[in-house]
């Protein structure tokens, strides 16, 4: 491919403009966790683990949540796209109705983990709060996953603006919530990791409840068939959209069940032990959020690229968004390594979990670029309908390689969450280097080029 700089730079352009909603958003969303791990560590070490903790199973949810619902955005956006925008509506109605199987399905899950907590030699003394987390944030999966559907329906008319204000607007509100119900304000009882829990449930339906009247109301939606006649769910319809979501649900769930099980493995160390891996998980995922969105415009542009019939366009937006994470992946790397125990402190002030927190976030400096370059490369890969292979592909290098690794190297070799964090490093690497070489060999072949989402969407009749 002969590089050409006024099309490289006219694609960094393009795809910074793209990105920017997308990554306040994401950074939005990660936010609420950065507001539970703050508020819990000025609690006390105890509450900081039980809510990492929860807060990791939780983090399943979510995933899930985000994976299924990831169907929806493509599915929209090529129907408005094909002149078919009376048909988004009916198809919108039969995400609604898998968003709400889905989200009765987490809300059981997720308030019966604690086995799974038990099994996995969490210190028993954090049993009970982590419980009490998950009951009460539980009452939320329904309007998590209702919230992912309108999330995806605004995204895939190129609405990306809702999506940024609705998730800083829930941002704003969980601190004073979370603040009055862990700490005991406004005349409530102090109830620790269960007001944290509490807070995160009441504004998830704040934000779902807003970002509906919105779409009900705002005249860009006007014209979708949204308050047509009722539908009832459509087994081919919602099988067509669990075909696309599944893979992308998988693949996700791969890599946070990777920190998830590494945080989880680390629960039979300690409290403080789990509290410095919190904070170190905590920093790494706030700057991962620039190179998530930065891969959702990536997928745009090469879907745009495949559309109109460009490989090499393909090609010019996989490697700028590649490009533009691992600047981004530089700045946060710097700043993991020269101010490491400044960062932790501001998460709690025992002088412990400091410690070994600041020896965290060096390792997490380490592996900021294979992250950028495995989140991009798969950005792009989704962006060719190539979901299959990288999801083995993320299968194998977390779950086979990573996990592995690190338990070896943190139990059997006696390096602790230090050793954890090594295997996650490798396991990372490897996946860099597997969706990296995929997206290369890809790109170089057309066989990609004209397949579309409405190739296995079937026509649902608008209702009249």
């Amino acid at each position: 491919m002969h590089f050409d700089y006024a099309r490289f730079k006219s694609e960094i352009h393009a795809t910074v403009r793209l990105a920017l909603p997308l990554i306040l958003t994401q950074l939005a969303a990660i936010g609420s966790n950065v507001i539970d791990a703050l508020l819990s560590g000025h609690y006390s070490a105890h509450v900081m683990a039980a809510v990492s903790i929860g807060t990791c199973l939780w983090a399943l949810a979510i995933v899930t949540g985000i994976g299924m619902m990831m169907s929806v955005p493509p599915s929209v956006s090529q129907l408005s796209g094909a002149g078919r925008r009376n048909e988004i509506g009916a198809v919108f109605h039969q995400a609604l109705w898998l968003a709400l199987v889905m989200g009765a399905v987490l809300f059981f899950a997720v308030r019966h983990a604690e086995p799974l907590i038990r099994l996995l030699g969490v210190t028993p003394t954090l049993y009970g709060s982590v419980g009490e987390f998950l009951h009460a944030i539980s009452w939320g999966a329904p309007a998590l996953t209702c919230y992912f559907a309108l999330r995806g329906l605004s995204e895939g008319l190129s609405l990306t603006r809702p999506s940024m204000y609705f998730s800083a607007g829930g941002l704003v509100v969980l601190l004073p919530l979370g603040y009055v119900f862990m700490f005991g304000k406004l005349g409530l009882p102090p109830q620790g990791a269960r007001g944290c829990g509490i807070a995160t449930a009441l504004v998830l339906w704040l934000e779902v409840l807003a970002f509906t009247a919105y779409v009900l109301r705002h005249r860009h939606y006007h014209g979708l068939g949204l308050l047509k006649r009722f539908q009832w769910p459509q087994w081919q319809q919602i099988s067509a959209l669990l075909n696309i979501g599944l893979p992308m649900a998988v693949a996700l769930l791969a890599e946070t069940g990777l920190f998830i099980g590494a945080e989880l493995l680390l629960g039979s160390l300690g409290e403080d032990v789990v509290a410095s891996h919190q904070i170190a998980l905590n920093v790494g995922s706030l700057f991962f959020m620039i190179p998530v969105g930065l891969a959702m415009a990536v997928t745009v542009r090469v879907g745009h690229a495949i559309g109109r019939n460009d490989p090499v366009g393909v090609r010019y937006a996989g490697f700028c968004g590649i490009a533009l994470a691992l600047v981004s992946q530089l700045i946060a790397a710097t700043f993991m390594l020269t101010l490491p125990h400044l960062i932790a402190s501001w998460y709690t002030h025992n002088i412990r979990v400091i410690k070994l927190a600041t020896q965290l976030l060096v390792l997490a400096s380490f592996f900021q670029f294979s992250d950028g370059i495995q989140v991009v490369s798969n950005g792009a890969l989704r962006g060719m309908k190539d979901t299959r292979v990288p999801m083995a592909m993320t299968l194998f290098a977390y779950w086979g390689v990573g996990l592995p690794t690190g338990w070896w190297l943190g139990f059997h070799e006696g390096l602790g969450a230090r050793g954890m964090w090594m295997g996650l490093i490798i396991g990372l690497t490897l996946a860099a280097v597997l969706l990296f070489v995929r997206f290369c060999h890809s790109s170089r072949h057309p066989r990609f080029v004209g397949h579309s989402v409405l190739d296995n969407l079937p026509y649902i009749a608008p209702a009249p």
